[in-house]
């Protein structure tokens, strides 16, 4: 359990010093990702982001895993 706690810590690390980087690639406005915006309000929801995010670290704890 400490491993995977160690390891979620230095991703979320490595993803928040990265943002910036991030979303220069266009990370977060993807195609397929919901954005609806009205009069003082604004909805945003990542489906493609969340997807391709997944992808990426179900590759890295496989692995890692191994």
């Amino acid at each position: 359990m400490q491993k995977i706690l160690i390891t979620v810590g230095i991703i979320l690390l490595a993803a928040g010093l990265l943002w910036p980087l991030l979303t220069k690639l266009g990370l977060g406005r993807l195609p397929g990702d919901i954005v609806i915006r009205r009069e003082g309000f604004t909805f945003f929801f990542p489906v493609t982001t969340m997807i391709i995010v997944s992808i990426v670290l179900t590759l890295i704890f496989r692995w890692f895993g191994k």
